[in-house]
């Protein structure tokens, strides 16, 4: 199974890498990989994690780090639409379902 980033993932991603890269060297590695095995494990168990709303919209969260990757599942395809902080604009991502 692939997986592919909404256009606005990639930005919101890198701020949150050099976020934990400023408050700690090795930190922004360790935050993008701690993402990168959280996807891992919705590409080998997408449908694991409960649906958050309408259109199978899902969220694993990370282990380490307050944050969250929502996702859905399109065939046989992942669809990444947010890593989102856990405690900051929950619902920000929305729009990007139809995007």
């Amino acid at each position: 199974m692939n997986y592919s980033f909404h256009y606005e993932v990639e930005e919101e991603f890198n701020c949150a890498i050099s976020y934990y890269e400023e408050c700690q060297d090795g930190l922004g590695f360790d935050f993008a990989s701690e993402v990168y095995s959280t996807i891992k494990r919705i590409v080998a168990y997408p449908n694991a994690w409960p649906v958050l709303i309408y259109d199978e919209v899902r969220r694993c969260q990370l282990n380490r780090f307050p944050y969250g990757v929502i996702y859905s599942k399109q065939n046989e395809h992942i669809y990444i639409l947010a890593v989102m902080h856990l405690h900051k604009k929950p619902e920000y991502w929305k729009y990007r379902i139809s995007n």
